[in-house]
Order: structure tokens, then C-alpha cells, then sequence
């Protein structure tokens, strides 16, 4: 079996040096969702989006703009 720890870790690796970038595919991930299931799911998606960040270190720029 791979080793997804080792994957997570790259991850988060290139998340917290592409903070922007990450930020960016994570709304589009969550807008192509959204718009799939018909904003029938939205809340639990922004919440699995918010966890995603928070896993991989990633400040949501969309809410960073609105605490200014």
C-alpha cells in the first residue's frame, strides 16, 4: 500500500510556499462541487474547504480580505 503520509507532507510542502495558488484551486474545487450537486451541499463544502486549508496551512484569501 502507498504511503499517503509521504504524499500529505508534499502537499502541505507546497501549499505553504504556494499560499495563493492553493487558496485559488481549493475555491475552484469547491465552486465545481457546488455547482454539481446544485448549492445542496454548500455549507458542508465551504466547512470541508475551511478544513482542507487548515490542514494544509493555507490562509483563505477571500476571508483574509474581509478581516481588513
Amino acid at each position: 500500500m502507498p504511503d499517503f503520509s509521504e504524499m500529505a507532507d508534499k502537499a502541505k510542502d507546497f501549499a505553504g510556499s504556494h499560499d495563493q495558488q492553493s487558496d485559488e484551486a481549493l475555491d475552484k474545487a469547491e465552486s465545481f462541487a457546488d455547482d454539481k450537486t446544485g448549492n445542496k451541499y454548500d455549507s458542508q463544502l465551504q466547512s470541508g474547504e475551511d478544513k482542507v486549508e487548515g490542514y494544509l496551512g493555507v490562509e483563505d484569501q477571500d476571508q483574509q480580505g474581509q478581516q481588513q
